[in-house]
């Protein structure tokens, strides 16, 4: 492990330290009052309560599309398995940057899908689908559902059915089995997963700033904004540990609440 731990040493930890280090001793304020400016600041504390909203119901979202597909997934025969997976995967290599250009594309004013609603006759006008917080939540729970997707079948997969027939055999209905058996049993990769894609999703940059509006302004764009714009450093280092700290907490929370050995079903 030494070595491993050693390489993650230099490429991760300390170039952040060395980071915070420097923009903190830039700045003639102490770091309890950067602290306090942050906490106090309206716009900034406005930033973090929209990136947090936002990567809740992106979260929320995802969920509801990735269960049912993971739930198929892991009932599935062989050539329905293998189309599934393969429209989870493919996606999944492919570049943020593609794949939100790709949606821009189907969801912009003169896009695939309007373009498809005027001629069906279903609208008269295109619809605002873009530069809003409705493209920026399709965008990332499009990114997102994958990581879902997967954490879910992993859990699912060693849940053992014969539990659910046993329920049948004593007269429960398919709903009711459900219900008190397969998705408590499907509660650790659920919670484990919603954390993954929250997490990832309270540090989405690519697809807010292309897909959003200026009301849809995220933490990481921020901090971006203060780097490159106002050239602000231990602004932009206060709210990057103010990111990493709720990602780190995050963590804490799903080391807690996940059980890998119960997931893989050993």
């Amino acid at each position: 492990m030494a070595p491993l731990m050693g390489l993650l040493l230099i490429i991760f930890f300390l170039p952040i330290a060395w980071f915070l280090f420097q923009a903190i001793n830039e700045s003639d304020q102490t770091v309890l009052e950067q602290i306090k400016r942050v906490a106090l600041s309206p716009d900034i504390t406005y930033v973090i309560w929209n990136t947090n909203w936002i990567a809740l119901i992106v979260t929320l979202s995802t969920l509801l599309l990735a269960y049912p597909i993971a739930y198929t997934l892991a009932h599935s025969r062989k050539f329905t398995f293998t189309l599934i997976i393969i429209c989870v995967i493919v996606p999944y290599f492919t570049s943020v940057v593609v794949r939100t250009y790709s949606w821009m594309v189907i969801l912009g004013r003169n896009g695939l899908l309007n373009q498809a609603l005027l001629e069906l006759g279903l609208i008269q006008e295109p619809l605002g689908l873009m530069y809003n917080r409705l493209g920026v939540i399709i965008g990332m729970v499009y990114v997102l559902l994958p990581y879902l997707v997967l954490t879910l079948f992993s859990a699912m997969k060693g849940i053992d059915t014969n539990l659910l027939r046993a329920a049948h055999s004593m007269g429960a209905s398919p709903f009711y089995a459900f219900r008190r058996i397969y998705f408590p049993l499907s509660l650790p990769g659920l919670i484990s997963g919603c954390l993954i894609v929250f997490i990832l999703a309270i540090g989405f940059f690519i697809t807010p700033a292309l897909m959003g509006g200026p009301e849809d302004v995220m933490i990481a764009m921020l901090i971006q904004r203060e780097i490159e714009l106002n050239l602000n450093w231990p602004l932009a280092a206060m709210l990057s540990l103010a990111l990493l700290a709720v990602t780190l907490v995050l963590y804490a929370v799903y080391y807690r609440y996940t059980n890998l050995e119960r997931m893989l079903g050993k």
